[in-house]
């Protein structure tokens, strides 16, 4: 026998020990196990949710791949774990409570629009009337002296005196007396006569004085130095620039005078609303002063113009005012039934967290379970939006407390700092065991940063890592360079706790040593 048999025959051996061991800590292939049960029936195939990262950080992937450290993701199936979406939050029920989570189902419910708007009251322009006398003249009594008086139409306003108004009725005296005195001549001095008197009389009229007030000069009897000025309409004065002794102007606006029995509101509407609105549509208008109270108006014109910078729309509303309750330039809340109740599912306005760009909704799929899901909307109505796709009648959304997702640009963000799903741990926890050396302790912090060996339990390669220790008892003894055995658990996602140190066995230390060389 040759020197170097033996050498061989150790080696075979020591190749036959590392192979058992290796297939006694390996998981057997689905294959083998189908393959030890012949003719049992085939377990149905897991569905494949997604990858999660094997350090219990919220990253997944929907198609394996590694970490940073070289570790496979780990597959998550169906009936393995408790989310049904990637970016599921799962909530302890604690948690749920202490946030004061609500949630409504999705259902069919009739929806009305409605468009709100904000107006102002304001006089109606057709009943608006100026009081501005056709001549010269000077004011010599004021009847109606104050801002706000009431006035019926035919009502002195004022005595004025004017050298026209006397000039004018001076010539229809001497037209009258001409016409008299022509009674026995021919024909062409009467019509002349006849003409002036029409004439002078005719101006007068179109002065705005009143038959009445022309009595004397009817009857042919004088002239009058002074004439009234009456009220043109039935309202109420919102101007007066009129001042008893001044002088006047033809054309110079000495009354303002409206007629309150009917009224405008012109209110503004936005612009995505326009379309709702329709001339003849019946709207519900209420005032600060008078709550409780509503008034009854129709939509009576839409302006042609839209506000470029406000974005909106005006419309003029008519209503009566019979009361005389409502004031010019109040402001005015205006609601308007539009269109058709429609039977729709809708899910409450609070529960859609809208980015702008996205509308989503907060499904509950189980206890403490929420799956973000992006919804499409349709109309709006009574506190609630119609849902046109993302979700189904009686699943159930987050009403309150979705204020935990700020805007679409952080939801994954967001959702996935809330609370990573811990998949279903099998209880008691799984004890992992290594062979390790210590590299650096953090004894107040309770922190052991060890270069270990591989985990055969967990697939984890041989690195270095950071873990806690269950007990600040278990670093007692312990220093940079130490050769030791490890046992520890997931306690959390992501975070493993050494429950056992113990020194390496001399075997193990020696082939740490070996390795390390």
């Amino acid at each position: 026998m040759s020197r170097t048999t033996p050498f061989i025959i150790a080696l075979a051996l020591a190749a036959a020990a590392l192979a058992g061991y290796w297939l006694g800590t390996s998981e057997p292939p689905p294959q083998t196990a189908a393959a030890a049960a012949p003719g049992a029936a085939s377990p149905p195939a897991r569905k494949l949710l997604y990858y999660r990262n094997p350090m219990g950080l919220p990253d997944t992937s929907p198609v394996p791949k590694k970490d940073s450290m070289g570790m496979d993701y780990i597959p998550v199936y169906e009936d393995g774990a408790p989310q049904a979406a990637s970016h599921a939050v799962m909530l302890s029920p604690e948690r749920v409570q202490n946030l004061g989570v609500r949630t409504e189902p999705v259902a069919l419910r009739a929806l009305v629009r409605t468009v709100r708007a904000l107006g102002t009251v304001q006089v109606d322009e057709r009943r608006l009337v100026t009081v501005s006398p056709k001549f010269d003249g000077w004011i010599d009594r004021l009847q109606v002296n104050t801002v706000g008086q009431a006035v019926r139409r035919g009502e002195p306003l004022m005595q004025i005196y004017s050298p026209e108004l006397v000039a004018a009725q001076e010539e229809y005296l001497i037209a009258a007396r001409g016409l008299r005195e022509a009674l026995g001549q021919d024909g062409e001095a009467k019509a002349a006569m006849q003409r002036l008197r029409t004439a002078t009389l005719q101006r007068l009229r179109n002065w705005d004085i009143e038959a009445r007030d022309l009595g004397a000069v009817l009857n042919k009897s004088a002239s009058r130095p002074t004439l009234t000025l009456r009220s043109p309409t039935t309202g109420v004065v919102l101007e007066k620039r009129a001042v008893q002794g001044m002088r006047f102007m033809s054309g110079e606006m000495l009354f303002r005078i409206a007629d309150l029995s009917a009224l405008w509101i012109i209110a503004e509407v936005y612009e995505q609303d326009l379309g709702l609105v329709r001339l003849g549509q019946s709207v519900k208008i209420t005032v600060h002063a008078y709550s409780g109270r509503e008034f009854g108006g129709t939509v009576a014109f839409i302006y042609p113009t839209l506000n470029a910078e406000t974005r909106t729309a005006r419309m003029r509303i008519e209503l009566d005012n019979p009361d005389g309750l409502l004031k010019p330039d109040m402001y005015a809340s205006l609601e308007l039934a539009a269109g058709e109740t429609l039977q729709v599912l809708a899910v409450p306005d609070s529960a859609v967290l809208d980015s702008g760009t996205r509308q989503v909704v907060l499904v509950e799929r189980g206890a403490g379970l929420y799956e973000p899901r992006t919804v499409k909307l349709g109309a709006r109505a009574d506190g609630y939006a119609e849902v046109l796709d993302g979700v189904r009648a009686g699943e159930t959304v987050v009403t309150r407390a979705n204020f935990l997702i700020d805007a679409e640009s952080n939801l994954k963000a967001a959702l996935g700092g809330l609370a990573a799903p811990k998949p279903v741990a099998a209880s008691p926890a799984t004890t992992h065991r290594a062979d390790a050396q210590v590299e650096a302790i953090d004894a107040a912090a309770g922190v052991l940063t060890l270069a270990h060996g591989p985990v055969a339990s967990l697939k984890w390669p041989a690195m270095t890592m950071e873990f806690k220790v269950a007990e600040r008892a278990l670093l007692a003894g312990l220093a940079a360079g130490a050769k030791v055995g490890i046992e520890f658990e997931e306690r959390s996602a992501g975070e493993y706790v050494i429950t056992r140190i113990a020194p390496a066995a001399p075997a193990a230390a020696a082939q740490n040593d070996h390795k390390g060389h």
